[in-house]
């Protein structure tokens, strides 16, 4: 008996590891994202700040993991063996819900899911004890603290509103002072504006940062919060008379002084007092052991007769695990890609100007927009001229400093500064108010208000970086739901199969945690075999060619591989791997309609002799998109034809299919290995092997109107052959056009190079 408790014991603390990884990986954004979008210093630099930041927080915390006594729900209505139930899954739950969040690079909030994923496995546990009582329902609220629950979720609804607010009214007041051209005005607002930031950040540190310090008197605190108006106005006038020093007889920078700051008051802040999200659960349950353990040994009492009332005191954590657990998340910190993933999400949200969209627009998106555009438009008629020009001319990127290549940041430090002075504000007021809110929910919507007010999104962008914002918005709401949902589910198991369903519980963990592993390498392999030519440096005609090489080869190995899969599992009716086919389309499509977005950064990027080669370029892309529209058609009317229960193709027709698929497959097969060493001595011979197999599918083509006259009978049947015929031919024109075009140019190219 007491060695299965003993193995729950060692499986939480494994989990725990594993939860501040994942856990890292999730909140490293929220002090992150300011410093590394403004690109403030080296990314080495930010890490090497935050990490000490994070080391410090965790060291210097109280180590008073308070989970259990949070009044989420009541201990003492539980016995322990239902304690380490309730336990055991939120752990389970916490690890894989934020490594989910990872692995789809949304940030989203450890508070919020620790708290509901507590209320999920304990209002399970607390209904199977009534039912089993043949108890009333409403006898729950004796073990639940529903009003808690109810605040939390209120507090979180209403710190998405008023960060997003009061960011982007801040962002617009500042950039109003400072214009894009901050380097001059610095002179001038620069002491105001950072006699605020600093001490705004300072107060955080002394409300948040240090909260509950071991070494930092319980009275200092509450004269804090007894004073405050005091202390801020003493640290505002001292903190203004040494920015306007800094200014003025310093070479530093005063706006990088603000985010390196801000980035270590958030980063000790985060380990601090958020460390109990990892670990607080295993130390709960240490705590409930040893009690219990201490019990038995005097009194024999079992684990279902031993109440856990002892639980609602203090949870004391001993210095040598928040030595560890800082230890882990600092080298979380620095090795962990994807918390550069989540980092980068919310940069890309925030970003001036163009980037790659990773969120497609919807209909919320599109209206909100468009709502926008439409009150933007109505003020202007209403606004002044004078006011107008006034507002445009601070706001007018075009005289702000021009960066090249890689160097350009994503915002400037204006904006950075103005994300962590706000967040440090929000925060810091919240707590003093003992409010519940959730840190990486402010710091996401500061940044997404200060964009707005910035102008970031524009007509190019907004619909795309609106529904980003709905989708990071909406999967906090699935926080709250998967963790109910999924800790309750656990524990119902747990609960009924005891040691049995632990271990099965376990061992699907680690099998989903590798898979996930596994997929996320598998996905940034991908990603990098996928990377194009930098467009912000100048293209030649040799990189247009290489490029063009790289693409064809890609795109035609596709539609070979997509082409042949179609024809095969058409003969088998295999619907699933006819869906499989689908999903590759559509991957495919998703790729060349990439491609063909970056048209107008590919012509930009072009060196003076090379523009000629745009049109080549462009006439490429067109036909593979041709190519792949006419595998799109193939694809989607077979599973179309095969998903609908329609009669088979004729066993003739699908041999005659079958041929003509084995002589595209070798054209296509020595085109892609041609293409992918960059020799093209073999184009002429295989484009009239296509104008020969062009010839075969016209014949087929006749074959089966031949047929239709004497012995087809189906209509559907006979839709599904022209239409696959049809879009073979047009397959096959495109490659003849493309490999055409493509000799063409490179015939001309070498001759020219030849003559120089």
């Amino acid at each position: 008996m007491e060695q299965l408790y003993i193995f729950m014991l060692v499986a939480l603390f494994v989990l725990a590891i594993a939860d501040l990884v994942v856990g890292v990986s999730n909140d490293a954004v929220n002090f992150l994202n300011s410093a590394v979008g403004s690109k403030v210093a080296s990314l080495r630099t930010i890490l090497i700040i935050a990490s000490i930041g994070v080391a410090v927080g965790a060291v210097f915390s109280s180590g008073l993991m308070e989970v259990a006594r949070k009044g989420i729900f009541m201990p003492g209505e539980f016995y322990f063996d239902e304690i380490m139930i309730i336990f055991v899954c939120v752990m389970i739950t916490d690890i894989l819900l934020l490594d989910l969040f990872n692995s789809l690079a949304l940030p989203t909030s450890t508070t919020v899911s620790i708290v509901f994923e507590l209320l999920g496995a304990s209002v399970a546990v607390a209904v199977i004890k009534i039912l089993s009582a043949e108890g009333s329902l409403s006898e729950i609220s004796n073990f639940i603290n529903g009003a808690k629950a109810a605040e939390i979720i209120l507090g979180i609804l209403l710190s998405v509103v008023i960060a997003f607010t009061i960011g982007a009214l801040v962002q617009w007041v500042s950039r109003m002072l400072f214009s894009f051209q901050f380097e001059k005005r610095i002179k001038y607002v620069g002491a105001l504006f950072g006699g605020l930031a600093i001490s705004s950040i300072t107060y955080f540190i002394l409300i948040k940062g240090i909260k509950g310090v071991s070494f930092i008197p319980d009275n200092f605190s509450d004269y804090v919060q007894s004073n405050t108006l005091i202390i801020s106005v003493i640290s505002f006038v001292l903190f203004t008379a040494l920015s306007q020093i800094i200014i003025s007889f310093t070479k530093w920078d005063l706006l990088k002084l603000i985010i390196l700051i801000g980035t270590f008051a958030l980063a000790l802040a985060f380990a601090g007092n958020d460390l109990v999200n990892f670990i607080g659960v295993p130390i709960a349950a240490f705590q409930s052991y040893d009690l219990w353990h201490n019990a038995y040994e005097a009194s024999g009492v079992l684990p279902s007769e031993f109440a856990m009332s002892g639980l609602s005191g203090k949870v004391e954590t001993p210095g040598y695990m928040l030595v560890a657990a800082g230890l882990v998340m600092v080298v979380t910190l620095w090795l962990s890609k994807k918390a550069r993933s989540v980092m980068y999400t919310e940069i890309n949200l925030a970003r001036s100007g163009d980037a790659t969209e990773k969120f497609q627009p919807n209909f919320l998106s599109r209206m909100i927009v468009r709502g926008s555009v439409n009150l933007n438009a109505g003020l202007r008629m209403i606004l002044p001229r004078s006011v107008r020009k006034s507002i445009s001319r601070n706001f007018d990127k075009e005289k702000a400093k021009k960066y090249k290549g890689k160097d350009e940041p994503a915002f400037d430090m204006v904006r950075a500064a103005v994300n962590l002075m706000v967040a440090s504000i929000l925060i810091s007021v919240a707590t003093s108010m003992k409010l519940p809110l959730s840190t990486t929910y402010v710091s996401f919507m500061v940044a997404m208000g200060t964009s707005l007010a910035d102008k970031a999104w524009g007509r190019e962008s907004a619909v795309y970086r609106v529904a980003g914002v709905f989708n990071v918005i909406g999967g906090w709401f699935v926080t709250a739901l998967v963790a109910f949902s999924a800790a309750a589910l656990f524990a119902t198991a747990i609960y009924f199969g005891r040691g049995i369903a632990l271990i099965v519980l376990l061992i699907v963990a680690v099998l989903l945690l590798v898979r996930s592993f596994l997929s996320y390498q598998k996905a940034e392999k991908a990603k990098k075999a996928q990377e194009k030519i930098d467009r912000t440096s100048l293209i030649t005609i040799n990189e247009i060619i290489s490029e063009s090489s790289d693409n064809i080869s890609k795109v035609i190995g596709r539609v070979n591989a997509i082409y042949s899969d179609v024809i095969d599992n058409l003969g088998l009716q295999d619907l699933n791997k006819l869906k499989k086919s689908k999903k590759s389309l559509k991957k495919l499509e998703e790729e060349v309609d990439e491609l063909k977005s970056e048209i107008f950064y590919f012509i930009k990027s072009l060196d003076d002799e090379s523009v000629a080669a745009s049109k080549f370029y462009i006439l490429i892309l067109d036909y593979l998109q041709d190519m792949v529209q006419s595998i799109g058609y193939i694809a989607k009317n077979s599973y179309s034809h095969v998903n609908n229960n329609h009669r088979n193709l004729k066993f003739n027709q699908i041999r005659d299919l079958k041929r003509i698929d084995d002589q595209l497959q070798s054209m296509f097969d020595t085109v892609k290995a041609d293409f992918d060493k960059e020799s093209f001595e073999n184009i002429a011979d295989i484009i009239e092997q296509e104008k020969e197999l062009l010839d075969n599918v016209s014949a087929l083509i006749q074959k089966q109107i031949e047929r239709i006259r004497s012995t087809e009978t189906s209509p559907k049947n006979t839709k599904l052959y022209f239409s696959l015929l049809l879009e073979t031919k047009d397959l096959i024109t495109a490659s003849i056009n493309l490999l055409s075009l493509f000799k063409e140019f490179h015939d001309d190219f070498k001759m020219i190079k030849n003559r120089n």
